[in-house]
């Protein structure tokens, strides 16, 4: 951006490592394109990678979730006073909780509309909160409709796929302000196609926190119905538990399983690539309020075929029948008859696996996902300095 004062960018983020995983290559963009990027947060154990990138840190007193009414309150109030201390240009609110706590912050940090930035709302998967079932999460459900409806006025709003727009559209928000761009980018020179792993055994991965929602269960059950009709079959559970998340399998838990023949416990994994140089086939149960699952579009660009559930998100990174196979939640039966079908066929594993890959390349790539969410922002920014210049 030539000449004048640089405009200021700040991500809201409840974890450092999330903005790391999902946000960076677009936060690099940003500087690369002359705003200078501030990263808010709760720092654990990320925030020296996020300084090296020559982002200015800031800590945010939260936890994704279990704040309680006292602690979210000092959440928003911190986020309000850090909003008047920087007064940015423009604030991408990552996810359903920092979209609910900056809309609110921004609101009380700035009084007129002119004084304002522009605000991104991005919605990345409408997660728990509207995927979980019970009493208690079907009484929440309405009052998170109306805080998101809330906190989203005066945003644009930003959707990875079009089921969540369309629930968003149901809420109420204008469709000609919400974007749909899909997923967060993969690096596709980093993941590189790998050839399909040989041997007497298939390997197949489950890439994720170690969420019940994430399927980690049903994959389980499938890999046993196999093994017990006498399918050599190993399962790779690579993700850490979640301590902060009630849905978590814990350590013990994940240690028991990975005591059973053909399931292996990888824990956290600091190269996914290594996993996908030994599975022959990503797995993904999910029912989870996904936006677009990065480690499926990390499979797809490693030429990996895909078996996923056929829910919103991963509708998306999959094409049935083409890059992979789409099954029912919960049915481990049908997740264990497609495990079967592409382990019977090499040659159909190879050929989903490289039209994942051409898939990845042509519309998950993070050139692709970094020009259309910078696109977003200048246009975000022109729509701020229509509204400042109409009220001088």
């Amino acid at each position: 951006m030539p000449g004048g004062r640089r405009p200021k960018l700040l991500f809201l983020v409840t974890e450092d490592w999330y903005f790391c995983s999902h946000r960076l290559p677009v936060a690099r963009a940003a500087r690369d394109a002359g705003f200078a990027v501030l990263v808010a947060t709760r720092v654990r154990q990320h925030g020296e990678q996020i300084r090296q990138e020559g982002f200015a840190l800031h800590l945010i007193p939260w936890r994704r979730r279990g704040d309680g009414i006292a602690g979210s309150g000092r959440a928003i109030a911190a986020i309000a006073r850090l909003y008047r201390a920087e007064r940015p240009d423009l604030i991408h609110h990552v996810a359903l909780k920092p979209v609910l706590f900056g809309g609110l912050a921004a609101g009380l940090a700035f009084r007129t509309s002119a004084a304002k930035p522009a605000q991104i709302a991005a919605v990345m998967g409408l997660g728990s909160g509207f995927a979980a079932s019970g009493r208690a999460a079907t009484l929440r459900r309405p009052l998170l409709r109306t805080a998101l409806r809330l906190a989203a006025a005066g945003s644009r709003v930003l959707v990875q796929n079009p089921e969540d727009r369309a629930v968003l559209v149901g809420l109420g928000i204008d469709p000609a302000r919400i974007a749909l761009i899909r997923g967060s980018g993969v690096d596709t020179l980093r993941f590189a196609p790998l050839s399909q792993p040989e041997g007497p055994q298939l390997t197949v991965a489950l890439v994720s926190r170690m969420l019940r929602a994430k399927g980690v269960l049903v994959a389980v059950a499938a890999v046993r119905l196999l093994r017990a009709q006498g399918l050599p079959l190993e399962l790779l559970l690579a993700g850490p538990v979640d301590p902060d998340n009630p849905d978590s399998l814990s350590e013990a838990e994940l240690s028991a399983l990975a005591a059973e023949p053909g399931i292996r416990w990888l824990g956290r994994v600091a190269d996914v690539r290594t996993v996908w140089a030994r599975a022959a086939i990503a797995l993904l149960p999910s029912t989870y309020g996904e936006g677009v699952p990065l480690s499926l579009l990390e499979a797809a660009a490693c030429a990996r075929p895909i078996i996923a559930t056929d829910m919103p998100g991963c509708r998306e990174a999959v094409r049935a029948g083409e890059t992979g196979l789409l099954v029912p939640p919960q049915d481990a039966a049908s997740l264990a008859a497609a495990i079967a079908a592409l382990a019977r066929d090499p040659a159909r594993r190879r050929a989903m696996g490289q039209r994942g890959r051409n898939l990845a390349e042509r519309e998950f790539a993070e050139p692709v996902v970094t020009a259309q969410t910078l696109a977003l922002y200048r246009a975000a920014l022109a729509e701020r300095a229509a509204r400042r210049a109409l009220s001088a």
